[in-house]
């Protein structure tokens, strides 16, 4: 485990960032264009960004990435 310390405004850059790339997977897997295996890779690194944004955001805004909620799991 590697532990870092921010300041509050960079708390809050990474609060966005992280926000902004686990919107853009959702848009991503969602679209049926992509070819199965892309969706999968996105599928996995959705994961593990949605671990990394639930370690500090509110139950309230960590619901809105839930994804079972909003797309179908990718089957593997």
């Amino acid at each position: 485990m590697l532990g870092m310390l921010f300041s509050e405004k960079e708390c809050k850059e990474l609060d966005y960032v992280l926000r902004k790339e686990l919107d853009e997977m959702l848009l991503d897997m969602s679209d049926h264009r992509l070819d199965q295996d892309i969706r999968h890779a996105i599928a996995n690194r959705y994961k593990t960004i949605f671990r990394m944004y639930a370690r500090f955001a509110p139950s309230k805004e960590l619901s809105k990435y839930a994804r079972r909620a909003r797309f179908p799991q990718v089957k593997q």
